[in-house]
Order: C-alpha cells, then sequence, then structure tokens
C-alpha cells in the first residue's frame, strides 16, 4: 500500500484534491470512477515529506469528533440553523485543529456549498465515513439523525482504541520501568559496590566481571547509547510508514502471539461497525467497503477488504471474498452470508461489532492478567542477577575473612 495524491472533476462538475492508500495508481483511478468521479490526475507522495514530521499522527481524534457531532445534534435539535451551529461550534471547541476546520466549513456553507463538500475540503479533519454520512443525511434531509449515529460510532470506536492502547500501553510502561531500574543499578549502584571491592584487591567471579564491565560501558557510552536509541525510533517510524514496512509489520502484527488475536477482533468490530452505519444511511455496497476498507488500522485487513470491494462489483457476494481473505475469523463470514441471506446486512453487522466489541475487552484484559506478572517476573530475575553479582565478591571477602 501507498499513498497517492490526486485531483478528480466531482459529480458536481468541479474540481477537487485528496488522497487515498491504495496497492498502485490504478487502482487509485478504478476506485475514484467506481465513486462516479472523473480522474485527473494521479501521483505518489513523497514518503520522506510527508510521513517523517513531528506530530506522530492526527491532532483530531475520534474523541473529539464524537464530541464535536453529539454537540451538533443538540444545537440542531434545538431549531437553530446549521450555519449558526457550526458558529458556536467554531468557538467552543477546545481542540484548535477541530475548531479551524469547523470555522472554514461554516464559511463554505455560508457561501452555498454543500455541507458534506465543506467538510470534504477538510479531509484530513473529517473522515471519509463522516463526509459520505452526511452527504446521505443531506440527501435525505436527516441531518440530526446522521449526526446522532456518528456520535454513537465514534464514542464506540474511542472506547475501543481505548482498550486496545491500554492493552498495549500498560505491558510497555511496565517494562519501562523495569529498564529504568536496571539502567540506574548498572550506572549507580552498581559503580558504587565495586569501586569497594576493587579497593580491597577481591579477585571477581566471570559474571560480576562481565556486569562491571557492561556498567563501565553504559557509563562512559551513554549518550551513545541514547543516540543509537533515537536513531532507530526514527528509522522505525519511517519505515513503518512505508508501504513494504506497513505490509510486513501488518502480517507480523496478526501473528504476534496475544497481540494478533486483538488486532484481528478490533479490526473485525471495526469492520461490522462501519460498514453497517454506512449502509444503514443508504450508501452503496460497493462505496461502503470502500470507505469501511480505509478505517482499517492493519494494512492486511484494509487490501482485503479493498479486494473484496473489486470482487462484489463483479457480482460476488461480500461473504464470499472475506471467507477467502484469511483474516478476519469465522464469525465474520458468517454473519455477513446470514445478512445478505435474509436481508438484513445492517442489522447483523451492527451485531457483529457488538460482539467483536466486547471480545476486545475481554482479550484486552487476559493480555493484561497474562504480560504484568510475566513482566514483573522478568525484571525480578535481571534484578536478581544484578544482585548476585553484588554479592558474590562479599562472599568471598566474608569467607577469606573466617579462614584467618
Amino acid at each position: 500500500m501507498a499513498d497517492f495524491s490526486y485531483v478528480i472533476i466531482d459529480k458536481n462538475g468541479k474540481e477537487k484534491k485528496g488522497s487515498m492508500d491504495a496497492a498502485n495508481e490504478e487502482k487509485v483511478k478504478a476506485s475514484l470512477r467506481a465513486e462516479g468521479y472523473i480522474p485527473l490526475s494521479v501521483t505518489p507522495q513523497n514518503i520522506m515529506n510527508k510521513d517523517i514530521n513531528l506530530t506522530f499522527g492526527s491532532s483530531v481524534k475520534p474523541r473529539d469528533l464524537s464530541v464535536f457531532c453529539r454537540q451538533l445534534v443538540s444545537i440542531l435539535s434545538a431549531g437553530v440553523s446549521i450555519i449558526n451551529a457550526l458558529d458556536m461550534l467554531s468557538q467552543q471547541t477546545e481542540n484548535q485543529v477541530l475548531s479551524k476546520a469547523i470555522k472554514e466549513v461554516q464559511i463554505a456553507v455560508e457561501k452555498g456549498e454543500a455541507l458534506a463538500d465543506a467538510m470534504e475540503a477538510n479531509k484530513k479533519v473529517f473522515p471519509n465515513i463522516l463526509i459520505h454520512m452526511v452527504a446521505a443525511g443531506e440527501a435525505s434531509g436527516n441531518l440530526e439523525v446522521v449526526f446522532g449515529r456518528m456520535a454513537v460510532h465514534f464514542e464506540k470506536d474511542t472506547k475501543m482504541r481505548a482498550q486496545v492502547k491500554k492493552a498495549m500501553i500498560y505491558p510497555s510502561m511496565v517494562a519501562l520501568v523495569a529498564v529504568g531500574v536496571v539502567f540506574v543499578m548498572m550506572i549507580v549502584v552498581i559503580p558504587n559496590f565495586m569501586g569497594m571491592f576493587q579497593d580491597m584487591n577481591i579477585e571477581m567471579p566471570f559474571m560480576t566481571q562481565m556486569i562491571i564491565n557492561m556498567s563501565n560501558f553504559m557509563k562512559s557510552q551513554w549518550y551513545m547509547i541514547l543516540g543509537l536509541i533515537i536513531l532507530i525510533a526514527i528509522g522505525f517510524h519511517a519505515y513503518k510508514k512505508s508501504p513494504s514496512g506497513q505490509m510486513v509489520l501488518g502480517q507480523l502484527g496478526l501473528k504476534l502471539p496475544l497481540f494478533g488475536k486483538i488486532i484481528i477482533k478490533s479490526n473485525s468490530a471495526r469492520f461490522g461497525r462501519t460498514l453497517s452505519t454506512l449502509l444503514a444511511a443508504g450508501i452503496s455496497m460497493i462505496e461502503a467497503i470502500d470507505i469501511t476498507a480505509r478505517t482499517m488500522d492493519n494494512v492486511i485487513a484494509r487490501q482485503a477488504l479493498l479486494d473484496a470491494k473489486e470482487d462484489v462489483s463483479k457480482g460476488i457476494s461480500l461473504s464470499v471474498p472475506i471467507r477467502n481473505s484469511g483474516i478476519f475469523p469465522p464469525m465474520v463470514y458468517q454473519m455477513t452470508r446470514i445478512g445478505e441471506e435474509s436481508g438484513n446486512i445492517e442489522s447483523m453487522l451492527e451485531k457483529l461489532a457488538d460482539y467483536y466489541d466486547e471480545e476486545v475487552e475481554i482479550a484486552t484484559t487476559s493480555l493484561s492478567a497474562v504480560l504484568e506478572p510475566m513482566i514483573i517476573v522478568i525484571m525480578a530475575l535481571v534484578v536478581g542477577v544484578l544482585i548476585m553479582a553484588i554479592m558474590q565478591p562479599m562472599l568471598s571477602m566474608y569467607n577469606g575473612l573466617d579462614s584467618l
């Protein structure tokens, strides 16, 4: 997968710019044509210029969008016009990036632009799912209902992301503390003891001498170690943004013990929730699959859905490529197939999302329960080795005194 910039003629005959993740330029053009656009140009984006930045991610989170949608519903239900509602929200929204985008949307709507088109001009802030849902809401005259659905959608997405993040971050923090403790012992505690032993001319055991050598290296070359860590972090960040890095890390993520199941379940929940929301709003199946694919965190799952979109456009049922992808659990295939056969796919996908939301919560709780004691045991073993390295010379000294 790579990022491409494009210029199109939309359904209203207006020229617009945007960006898209796809395997190649032909995939981008095919996707744009499927949505009814005329592609004028498609160019690959420069990864070095685009992805290496200081923000390391978007500054507008699903939580911010959830609050925005919820507040907009409340204001519109009170009979306030959309222009005045946007003006009010632009002033009271705490997130400055979102506030600025809302103001730009308000100005565009005042000039006669459709709300969805005005949001599309700020695609870096407003995701595709929200833009397409708003377009459907404008066409049906049900903007309040649409924003209400999107508020629930972003709230559930925020909750699931928080659970996954907790599962990933908590063990990492415990491990970081463990590394910090070992680092302090290596450059502060051990040198103090070893200096005392050397002054007493005590012969150092092999393990103790090895740790002394490591301690001396860390103390004298700490700046080199720190620089190496920073370079590795920057290199890893650039690699995971590259097309090859996304594919390799995406495949690795799915195969990781414990973590892989959480990634699969969270993407399954997002698939069900996003697709059901879009289909319920009257958006076509092909367009809904395309938008859903771009919400997937894992690039392998994203590509599987983009491939599924191509199959569906040829008249194949969605459940078939879902089953053949080998990415999604059997439950996803079964619920999708039942929904297609019963003609009630939106409801079945919503139930699927609710099921996997609970599964993600259970999996993240189990992960924390397994990893926390494991990390503590590893930390205890490392600290135990360091203490043993300190105790061995002391025991040798006491044995020498007893023999006098």
